[in-house]
């Protein structure tokens, strides 16, 4: 129990750092979570979605602070995630979790080997 308590929040804390750099905490809180604490895929995408509020709200604040916030064209981008994110819930919400955890996978290569291209290109 206390070890399962201290990987929770070691994974937070990893994912926190992740996401208030801007890499995308999720892409390592979810599949930390399926693979070593077994929770289910619908569930740890669930749980990143509520820690990933959290750290773009915090995120947010310090990066406008620091005069890093370009707000010419945002409504687009805020409507268009609107609509994207609740497509992509109502999509999630229909597909088994076997060939959600697939194509998340999938992601995650296809996203490595895109970095890779663009480390060795430069």
């Amino acid at each position: 129990m206390i070890l399962t308590i201290f990987l929770y929040v070691l994974f937070g804390f990893i994912s926190g750092i992740f996401g208030g750099l801007g890499m995308g905490g999720g892409t390592l809180l979810i599949p930390l979570l399926t693979i070593f604490l077994g929770v289910g895929q619908k569930l740890s995408q669930g749980i990143n979605l509520v820690a990933f509020l959290v750290m773009a709200l915090f995120s947010l604040v310090i990066h406008f602070k620091n005069g890093y916030l370009e707000t010419r064209g945002i409504i687009y981008i805020i409507l268009s995630g609107i609509v994207f994110s609740v497509g992509g819930a109502l999509l999630a919400s229909v597909i088994s979790a076997g060939t959600l955890r697939t194509a998340f996978g999938v992601f995650l290569c296809v996203l490595s080997l895109y970095q890779m291209y663009k480390a060795i290109k430069a």
